[in-house]
């Protein structure tokens, strides 16, 4: 009991110390200001209204308190700490001016000036005539403030009259009418009367006017017809100026590709001229070819001023992929009335770069490497914006501890990538959003030694497009993708463990896998606002399976047809990810991942090849277990005589992840999470019982926990997990569950369960 008692004496006392040094240093007469807290007073109001009113006009009030954890204020105790630096410079001023955060004082606080601003708050959200207090509450040299509003009874809307001139603008606005956000009944509220001006200028911009702003719409309010209830008259003021009530179309369109932004102004000669079209370009070094701009250009002579047409022009121009800097500038004609010319001002990215990117990895699997790729890159290689990609590659893998130490992986390649920024296809084919669609065309050569173990020579080639429908929906079809892998040096050791392990042997087959791959990705997670947002990717690729209904393959049967003394890879697969992301907080977030794969052979295949099948385990994955090394089902594999864990992989994937991600400080985030799944043959195998799917299947499925830390540098997220498992489907039915066996004290426990990942990035 006394150990216990002094336990929280100890605690108490440093929260009594880490209090008053945040009070120690105020000037005389002062105090800590703490923050304030608003009351409404209403009896109409439903409880969740008042709530939120509330919490609304506290954002409102000024100026912030220090900010706090767990009730410290840690910012302010360092600021404390690091005291009156001599100089400007040294870890004492870096403390207090970079970490640390000066006190608020309460003397800071205007008692009057938030008092104004919440009656004006209030009264914008139709509480006219509200009433607001302010008092303040002071003890152990810390101070609030308490403000009390109460509101009159709220007004609403009792009609809206758009403006009834005959003038073309007027027409214009009255026919937005139908969708506007002024409703009759609704309450009266300031902000949407704004949000109803900005709305209507969006769309006279579709129309043409190029010069109107919503500063030109005056909304009168009369409160004095009806019980608590407005009339609200939208109508054109009276100083518009004349050019804001004109549509405007456009006359000249003029480009300069070679625009530099160090220059004033632009200076030419006549032969530097090139018509195109309707449009003109000014380029002396003849950068691009012409095309390039009317796939890119929205706008065409005669047509209205259009703001859509407008940013999906200067879109365009960015996605190209070629330009550093897009200007733009609209002109009233000087030859045609009420037109405008409008000039393109674009700035050249460098031609050539180079890039390189070193990576340093470790996985569950114990591997710890290092990645480096060389990138050279060529933009506008043939004058139509075509970016050029030679890339070199290797790295290597060192396996530290666990089954497989002393097996290693290096790698060592190269890949050649031609993009064009359009769809090169037999029939015309156009982008309609301001996303530029691209064709890509790749060529790719990877040699992996698994030392004493054996070697795989990887081709890889493919011809295909990528393009967007907008910023949340994206496509990719490879019309061609073809992969040949072909094994080499393969050990007397690893052909003695075939021998014991036939399953082994499907890792070094020759492999040819030609066919179509196409993948569709949904994501709204750019909202930051939302409090649900999701990701979806659904990927389908088809295998060989025009050539063996042509040919009739069909390997049960011995009709097995080869390609250059190969047997081609005959096969459905289908795989979707989808993902839901719950904003709990400003600062957390619930992640939920579920995956589910699926893949049939058939024809001249009995199974996937090796390199298309599902696995599971890692740092992206079941983070309990390590990579490759869980499943299927319930079979678990036996270590080889030469001491390595084979990897497992199969036909058909569940799997589950769910997340808890919360801001601990400053750059340094915390994570619980949760992961299920595992991995199953879709027919049996003999030499890998309980591997096949079956009615069981809920009882084979993995689980793991565990908890990690993320550093958000901004450029790139450092992540930390260690899990441990909760659940080996390997285990005898009954003894699956391994919760009991849970000894952290342990190192035996310890050694065989903890899994550390380290990675770059979330895991989804």
């Amino acid at each position: 009991m006394k150990t216990r008692h002094l336990k929280y004496l100890i605690v108490l006392s440093l929260f009594f110390a880490f209090g008053c040094s945040n009070t120690k240093y105020l000037p005389e007469g002062d105090f800590l200001y703490t923050g304030s807290s608003v009351k409404v007073k209403d009896s109409i109001l439903k409880k969740n209204e008042r709530k939120a009113l509330e919490k609304e006009a506290e954002d409102l009030l000024v100026p912030k308190p220090n900010k706090q954890i767990l009730g410290l204020r840690p910012k302010l105790l360092i600021y404390n700490w690091a005291g009156q630096p001599k100089k400007a410079k040294g870890i004492r001023y870096w403390l207090r001016t970079k970490v640390g955060e000066a006190p608020v004082l309460f003397s800071k606080v205007d008692l009057d000036y938030n008092a104004s601003i919440l009656r004006n708050f209030t009264e914008n959200k139709g509480y006219f005539k509200t009433r607001v207090s302010a008092d303040s509450t002071a003890k152990n040299k810390r101070a609030s403030a308490e403000y009390t509003i109460i509101p009159k009874r709220q007004y609403k809307i009792k009609s809206i009259q758009f403006p009834t001139d005959s003038s073309d603008l007027g027409k214009s606005i009255a026919r937005t009418s139908r969708r506007t956000l002024l409703k009759e009944g609704n309450p009266y509220d300031l902000d949407i009367i704004k949000a109803e001006r900005e709305r209507i200028d969006a769309r006279l911009k579709e129309k043409g006017y190029y010069y109107f702003n919503p500063d030109y719409i005056l909304a009168q309010v009369d409160t004095t017809k009806g019980d608590h209830e407005v009339t609200i008259k939208l109508k054109i003021k009276d100083e518009t100026p004349d050019k804001a009530t004109i549509p405007y179309k456009i006359n000249k369109i003029v480009v300069y590709p070679n625009f530099s932004i160090l220059k004033d102004s632009v200076t030419y000669k006549n032969e530097d001229i090139v018509q195109y079209k309707d449009f003109t370009i000014i380029d002396s070094a003849h950068t691009f070819k012409p095309r390039v701009f009317d796939r890119s250009l929205y706008f065409k002579k005669g047509d209205f001023y259009n703001r859509k047409n407008h940013n999906l022009t200067l879109n365009r121009f960015v996605n190209l992929g070629t330009f550093n800097f897009v200007k733009n500038e609209f002109k009233v004609s000087d030859s045609i009335k009420n037109t405008l010319d409008a000039y393109y001002y674009l700035t050249l990215l460098p031609k050539k770069f180079i890039r390189v990117e070193v990576l340093g990895k470790t996985n569950s699997a114990s591997y710890t490497g290092t990645e480096v790729n060389v990138n050279w890159n060529n933009r506008n290689v043939f004058r139509g914006a075509e970016l050029l990609t030679v890339s070199v590659f290797g790295g290597a893998d060192f396996q530290l501890s666990g089954e497989n130490k002393g097996h290693n992986i290096f790698k060592l390649g190269t890949e050649t990538s031609l993009t064009w920024p359009r769809f090169i296809t037999p029939f015309k084919m156009e982008g309609s959003s301001e996303f530029v669609p691209r064709t890509k065309a790749t060529v790719r050569y990877e040699y992996q030694n698994r030392t004493q173990l054996y070697a795989l020579n990887s081709f890889k080639t493919s011809f295909g497009y990528i393009w967007k429908d907008n910023i949340r929906k994206e496509h990719q079809l490879n019309v061609v993708d073809i992969t040949y892998v072909s094994p080499n040096n393969v050990t007397a050791e690893y052909e003695e463990d075939i021998l014991a392990d036939p399953s082994l042997g499907k890792v070094i087959e020759k492999q040819l896998i030609f066919g179509t791959t196409y993948s569709y990705t949904f994501t709204n997670t750019m909202l930051k606002r939302k409090k649900n947002t999701f990701y979806f990717n659904g990927e389908v690729d088809l295998a060989g399976n025009i050539t063996g209904l042509a040919t009739g393959a069909n390997i049960k049967q011995g009709d097995t047809i080869k390609i250059f003394d190969v047997p081609f890879s005959q096969y459905v697969k289908v795989k979707a990810d989808f993902r839901h992301y719950l904003k709990l907080g400003k600062e957390s977030e619930l992640a939920s991942r579920i995956i589910v794969g699926a893949g049939f052979a058939y024809g001249n295949s009995t199974t996937l090849p090796t390199t298309k099948q599902f696995v599971v385990g890692g740092t992206n994955s079941i983070r309990a277990f390590r990579a490759r090394s869980l499943g299927p089902g319930s079979y678990q594999a036996p270590i080889t005589s030469n001491s390595y864990l084979p990897d497992q992989s199969a036909d058909l994937k569940l799997e589950f992840n769910t997340e808890y991600r919360a801001k601990i400080y400053g750059l340094m985030k915390g994570a619980l999470f949760v992961d299920a799944g595992n991995i199953w043959l879709l027919n049996a195998d003999l030499d890998k019982p309980g591997a096949e799917i079956s009615k069981d299947i809920m009882k084979q499925i993995a689980v793991g926990a565990g908890a990690g830390l993320r550093f958000d540098f901004t450029f790139l997220i450092l992540r930390t997990d260690l899990a441990f498992p909760l659940r080996k489907p390997y285990l005898p039915e009954g003894q699956r569950w391994v919760m009991d066996a849970i000894d952290f004290g342990s190192s035996a426990w310890r050694k065989e369960n903890l899994i550390l990942n380290i990675a770059i990035g979330y895991p989804f």
